[in-house]
């Protein structure tokens, strides 16, 4: 690690805690329409459905639209709640509305950035939508950390495409053995740095499988006795 000049971060589940901001929006617009559900058992059933779908959008099997509507209908589908079509379709606006505006950060997020960047150069590399993203990161006060924000919507490609990397590799003009990437996903994080040249870490907070590909956290704060 010690030739490591460029950090390239993902945003959500590693510097942006997506499930609490998520929950928290989920609560919101559910009172606002007046839906009497239970907020647990709908995340408990939300929560693996939106995981497939964006798994099939990062593999380009889905578009945008297909996505934010349909993760929202299979949950109630399975929650045997009858929701009607336009209702369906205000909440799934209003989710990618009021999201970003929460503003919760991972464990350690800050301290973590406060010791590195003044070290490396820090970047985000993300799947997520521009606008979406760029409210998440201002509303959170972390847009001052980081040189530079790539996106998927942007660049017209998704992690783990090379493409992606490649492209944010030589936008920020960073060379890939003095390049980390740190993130959540295995697949479109990890394999797709390394499979492209870049170092990897693995922030591991949740439930995800055990490997031995790359380095592993399970706290951000780990970062500070490595780099």
């Amino acid at each position: 690690m010690h030739r490591i000049k460029n950090i390239f971060f993902d945003l959500d589940h590693t510097i942006w805690d997506f499930e609490k901001n998520s929950a928290l929006t989920f609560k919101k617009i559910l009172n606002d329409y007046q839906l009497k559900i239970n907020i647990d058992e709908f995340l408990k059933v939300y929560v693996p459905i939106n995981f497939k779908y964006w798994k099939l959008y990062r593999e380009e099997k889905i578009t945008k639209e297909f996505l934010r509507y349909h993760r929202l209908k299979s949950a109630f589908d399975e929650l045997s709640i009858e929701i009607p079509d336009e209702i369906i379709n205000g909440l799934a606006e209003d989710y990618i509305k009021f999201l970003p505006a929460n503003h919760h950060l991972m464990p350690n997020a800050i301290k973590v950035l406060d010791y590195l960047v003044n070290r490396y150069n820090l970047y985000i590399i993300t799947n997520g939508f521009k606008n979406v993203q760029n409210h998440k990161i201002e509303s959170s006060n972390i847009k001052k950390y980081f040189l530079k924000i790539y996106d998927s919507e942007s660049i017209g490609v998704k992690k783990p495409n090379p493409i992606f990397f490649n492209h944010a590799l030589s936008d920020s003009n960073s060379i890939k053995s003095e390049s980390l990437m740190i993130g959540d996903s295995f697949e479109a994080d990890i394999e797709g740095a390394m499979n492209v040249g870049i170092n990897a870490i693995h922030y591991i907070a949740h439930d995800e499988n055990i490997h031995s590909k790359c380095k592993i956290i399970n706290n951000l704060d780990e970062l500070m006795n490595l780099l």
